[in-house]
């Protein structure tokens, strides 16, 4: 079975790699030609997750998943979320991202937070959608060096360890993204069966 991954971030890239395994292999957008902008102009994980697979598969006419990701934090209403990669601003990185969310945090002391992925599989014709979550809090200050995003902040339920302070097989044995790939490797089995 051959799927597209619909992104050009090669952190989950590899992230999303070490999950699946051997179990399926995927082909980057790179690896099938595409270098199409996929926009991301959705107030939800689920539609912008959605949109980004229907333009490829529209496209290119191939089978291909693509997943949003999003840091829901409750002091903050739920921000970032869907706007978790340009929270800074449209050209803002991870560090910039990061400091927006400290200063923003400041003086609170509820600091509960979790990580949300949807996937969307576009495969034969059919959508289907998975998700995965993974709760936790931010610490008051970056802590690691692994991993990529929010990653130096968030340390997930039942650790004392950030994500970035982990293994990637620590992080991907708890992750959200990891257990909406779960989801999605179960149903892929189901058809291959």
């Amino acid at each position: 079975m051959e799927l597209v991954f619909c992104t050009g971030n090669s952190h989950k890239l590899s992230e999303v790699a070490n999950i699946l395994g051997d179990d399926f292999s995927f082909l980057t957008l790179t690896d099938i030609g595409y270098y199409d902008e996929i926009p991301e102009p959705y107030n939800t994980l689920e539609e912008n997750s959605l949109a980004k697979a229907q333009q490829v598969y529209k496209q290119t006419g191939k089978d291909c998943f693509a997943e949003d990701t999003g840091l829901f934090i409750e002091a903050l209403n739920g921000e970032p979320g869907v706007f978790s990669a340009r929270y800074a601003g449209q050209s803002s990185d991870s560090l910039r991202n990061i400091e927006k969310v400290l200063e923003k945090l400041k003086g609170h002391k509820n600091r509960a937070a979790y990580f949300k992925t949807i996937i969307t599989l576009m495969i034969k014709g059919m959508i289907v959608q998975f998700s995965g979550q993974c709760n936790g809090m931010i610490s008051e200050r970056t802590s690691g060096v692994k991993g990529f995003g929010y990653d130096p902040i968030f340390i997930p339920e039942g650790s004392e360890k950030s994500f970035a302070e982990q293994s990637p097989e620590e992080k991907n044995a708890v992750s959200h993204r990891r257990k909406a790939f779960d989801a999605m490797s179960k149903y892929l089995h189901t058809l291959n069966s």
